[in-house]
C-alpha cells in the first residue's frame, strides 16, 4: 500500500501543509489520502458515512468524546460511525516526514445491503452494531492489510474493471468490520450469559481455557450438538472453524497482554505456545508486525 501511494507523485503535492487530500471516487465509496507536513493540534474529522481510516506512515493521536488520547499507528484501523467526530493530533508531521493516511467513505446504502446479507450469521439489523459513542480501534490482521492494499489498487489504476473491483473490495472491508462488531457482540453476550445456548457454552469453554488445545469432542458435548452439527453452526455464526477462532482470539488477547506491558516470553507461555518463535512467528503471520515491533511502538509513545 505504501508503494501505491507513493507511485501516486504529482497527484499528492501539497496544497496545504495539515490534512493535504487527494480523492478518488467509487461506487458507494470514496478513497481519500490525507498527507500531513507540520505538527497539528486538534484537526476535526467527521462524515455523514462510515469512515474506515488506515495509517500508512507517522502517527497520530486520536481524541473522541468517550476517550482521549488514542495513539493511531501504521497497521492499525480506526472506523468511525456516521455524524461521529473525531479531533486529530499530529506530533510527528515535518515538510520531509509527513503523516500519511487513508480514509474509505462507504455508504450507509451498501453498508446496509451488506448487512442485510449477514443478518443470518449473527442477527445484525443496519448499523446496530455500530456503536457511535464507541469508535472500533484495532491492530488489523494480515487479511485485512490484503484488502486494504487491493483496494488502494482498485480505486487509483485505471482498469476497465475499476468500479466492479472497488465494489468488491468495499464489500469484503465492511464485511471484515461487521463481522469483527459481530463476533464482539456475541462474546460479549457470552460472558454475560454463558449457558443461553449451545454455541455460547462452547464459546464461554474456549474463552476460559485458551492456552489448552482444543477437543472438538467435547466442545461438540458442551454444545449439545453431534461433532457435524457443532462445525456447521460454529462456522456459520463465527465466519470459521473453532481451531481458526480459538488462534484469533488468542491473537486479540496477546495483543492486549503486550499493551499492558508484560514481556513476550510471559504471553507466550500465558497462551500455551510451546516456544517463544513459535508464538512470534503466529502473531507474525496474523497482524504483519512482530511481538518486539508493538513493544517498541508503545515504548515511543512515553
Amino acid at each position: 500500500m505504501t508503494h501505491q501511494i507513493a507511485s501516486l507523485g504529482a497527484l499528492r503535492q501539497p496544497t496545504k501543509l495539515v490534512e493535504n487530500r487527494v480523492c478518488f471516487a467509487g461506487p458507494h465509496a470514496e478513497l481519500s489520502i490525507y498527507d500531513t507536513y507540520e505538527q497539528a493540534e486538534r484537526v476535526s474529522l467527521k462524515s455523514d458515512s462510515l469512515l474506515y481510516c488506515g495509517m500508512v506512515t507517522g502517527a497520530k493521536v486520536m481524541h473522541t468524546k468517550s476517550e482521549e488520547n488514542i495513539p493511531f499507528l501504521p497497521h492499525e484501523s480506526f472506523i468511525l460511525a456516521p455524524k461521529e467526530e473525531v479531533f486529530i493530533d499530529f506530533p510527528e508531521a515535518a515538510l520531509d516526514r509527513p503523516t500519511t493516511c487513508l480514509t474509505v467513505e462507504i455508504s450507509q446504502e451498501r453498508i446496509a445491503q451488506i448487512c442485510d446479507r449477514m443478518n443470518d450469521v449473527t442477527n445484525m439489523n443496519g448499523l446496530s452494531l455500530i456503536d457511535p459513542n464507541k469508535p472500533l480501534h484495532a491492530l488489523h490482521t494480515q487479511g485485512t492489510q490484503q484488502v486494504l492494499d487491493r483496494l488502494v489498487s482498485d480505486f487509483v489504476q485505471n482498469d476497465p474493471d475499476r468500479d466492479l473491483l472497488v465494489d468488491f473490495g468495499v464489500s469484503e472491508l465492511v464485511t471484515r468490520i461487521l463481522r469483527h462488531h459481530g463476533r464482539e457482540a456475541l462474546l460479549q453476550f457470552t460472558k454475560l450469559m454463558p449457558d443461553a445456548n449451545g454455541l455460547t457454552n462452547a464459546l464461554s469453554f474456549i474463552e476460559s481455557n485458551l492456552a489448552m488445545p482444543l477437543d472438538i469432542d467435547q466442545l461438540s458435548k458442551l454444545s449439545c450438538m453431534s461433532r457435524s452439527r457443532f462445525y456447521q453452526e460454529f462456522k456459520r455464526h463465527l465466519g470459521c472453524t473453532p481451531n481458526e477462532y480459538q488462534h484469533q482470539r488468542r491473537m486479540s488477547v496477546a495483543l492486549e497482554f503486550l499493551k499492558q506491558k508484560r514481556s513476550v516470553t510471559e504471553v507466550s507461555m500465558e497462551l500455551g505456545y510451546q516456544s517463544l518463535s513459535h508464538f512470534s512467528r503466529r502473531f507474525h503471520q496474523h497482524f504483519g508486525v512482530s511481538p518486539r515491533q508493538i513493544q517498541s511502538q508503545l515504548n515511543l509513545q512515553h
